[in-house]
């Protein structure tokens, strides 16, 4: 008969810690300064895309991978032409990438809710018919409200990271 044996792991509170901290300083900065903090982000985004497809245009050359060069190829040029679009112009960026983001969700929510209502009609009860109808109501109000929405997305996200932030910083404590 085998006994499991359990190890301890190292005990890393404190980076538990400093990722809660850096969660609320990023909720903070993303309340009280959206604009510079959204347009920062859009700008490591552009950099990221850029090189992301240059790597993608390289690895067709390598041969290191079993992914279709047609792909890696589709991939490197969107990669490229979004990364300096959004480089060359940040501020426009920092508006349309979080309202292509919010009509996405929008997109979604509809499906979700039309989905959830052919589950409610097949018998899901009137729950699924309710959840299915705020479903079809906040994504109608996403896609026709997609920059309104947008702007409001940083404060959502501030708060959420703030919420985070205070949680991983009670987990690090109980941790200690």
């Amino acid at each position: 008969m085998t006994v499991a044996t359990a190890t301890k792991s190292p005990n890393n509170w404190w980076l538990l810690l400093l990722q809660g901290t850096a969660l609320i300083i990023l909720g903070m900065l993303l309340l009280t300064a959206p604009g510079l903090v959204v347009t920062s982000l859009i700008i490591f985004l552009g950099a990221y895309w850029l090189v992301d497809g240059m790597f993608a245009i390289i690895r067709i050359f390598l041969k290191t991978t079993d992914v279709h060069w047609g792909l890696l190829l589709v991939r490197g040029i969107l990669g490229v032409l979004a990364g300096l679009a959004i480089l060359r112009h940040p501020l426009i960026g920092a508006v349309l990438v979080p309202t292509v983001l919010v009509i996405v969700l929008g997109v979604q929510g509809l499906l979700m809710g039309v989905a959830g209502l052919i589950e409610a009609f097949k018998g899901g009860g009137w729950g699924a018919g309710l959840l299915a109808a705020v479903n079809i109501i906040f994504g109608l109000l996403l896609i026709f409200n997609p920059l309104l929405a947008a702007f409001g997305l940083p404060f959502v996200f501030g708060g959420l990271a703030i919420g985070g932030g205070l949680m991983a910083i009670v987990m690090a404590f109980q941790q200690r």
